[in-house]
């Protein structure tokens, strides 16, 4: 196998098999490997870059037993809890995201899905930063029914948020309380009311690299545009807490792979960025073009100047007409 012969095919608007993914992912040449889908992200979006930001609008006192995270009750994480932001703190955040250029702001909680209250009470803060700012607004509530969906995208939200977050026959094995099926119909509900969808996962939970490829192909079988990349950051209290980091090969490997199977999607840093700031730039030349922005939820992510700072300096711009 070529690995050129599958960039162009790739760029031709081909697809790779699971095969040639898994065969691609055991070259012995790696830099080649990141040039490469460098190229397939040069040539397919050029050199835009998007950027998101997220509030925690919602934090802790889950009910789902999801072994990453920090947010579910059944771990002594010992993370602030709060039931809903208040919406002042809410629009503040809004506008000084939209004063350092960001394109899109998103809405997160904690939980299973969302109360009706707090629905009717997030689609009042989007109308208002609507109103007030020139945002794109996203949401990432949890598993939605069709009915709630619609009455966010009424209030203004553009783009629904629903990690699959690893390969769907991984999934049982990091989650018992909701199932990778349940994610996929959350998916193809947003989708039918009319909503854009961002869903990726978290790589280092323990999953081989033919699980990440299973993930990459799940997320092209649902035509997935915007892929959040997380780096597992092992939260103490939970149960992934002893959780070995990836390997700088693995990390990078993962990335190309992923450009390769999506070559036009948003592909985003997201989580654990810290843990990977020496790769920031190979990351971006091997296949990165957007990211989330500012701070995470429940751990310290990097200042939105310094993320934009990073971009620019890489000969990349921001995926918005003003910069200010």
């Amino acid at each position: 196998m070529q690995i050129e012969e599958l960039k162009e095919r790739v760029l031709a608007g081909g697809m790779l098999s699971r095969e040639e993914a898994l065969e691609l992912s055991g070259t012995e040449d790696k830099p080649l490997l990141y040039r490469l889908a460098g190229e397939i992200r040069e040539q397919k979006c050029g050199n835009s870059f998007d950027t998101c930001s997220i509030v925690n609008a919602r934090s802790g006192r889950c009910s789902e037993d999801c072994r990453w995270c920090a947010q579910s009750a059944a771990f002594p994480t010992h993370i602030v809890e709060y039931d809903l932001i208040d919406e002042q703190t809410c629009l503040e955040l809004a506008r000084k995201n939209a004063e350092y250029g960001v394109d899109k702001f998103s809405f997160v909680t904690s939980g299973r899905s969302l109360s009706d209250r707090n629905l009717e009470r997030l689609c009042g803060y989007a109308q208002k930063i609507k109103a007030s700012v020139k945002l794109k607004l996203c949401a990432s509530m949890g598993l939605l029914n069709k009915e709630q969906l619609l009455k966010l995208k009424k209030a203004g939200i553009q783009r629904y948020h629903c990690n699959l977050e690893t390969a769907p026959a991984y999934f049982h094995s990091l989650c018992s309380t909701h199932t990778a099926e349940e994610k996929i119909r959350t998916i193809r509900a947003a989708r039918e009311v009319g909503m854009e969808v961002c869903s990726g996962g978290i790589i280092g939970m323990g999953e081989s690299m033919a699980d990440r490829i299973d993930l990459a192909l799940a997320l092209r079988e649902l035509e997935i545009r915007s892929i959040p990349l997380n780096i597992l950051n092992p939260i103490p209290g939970t149960p992934l807490a002893g959780t070995p980091p990836l390997s700088d090969e693995e990390v990078l490997t993962t990335i190309a792979l992923f450009r390769f199977i999506h070559p036009a999607a948003w592909i985003r840093f997201a989580g654990g960025r810290a843990l990977i700031r020496h790769l920031e730039a190979d990351a971006i030349r091997a296949g990165i073009n957007a990211a989330i922005v500012g701070d995470l939820l429940t751990t310290t992510g990097s200042t939105v100047k310094e993320d934009i700072r990073k971009v620019t300096e890489l000969g990349y711009t921001l995926n918005q007409d003003t910069i200010r």
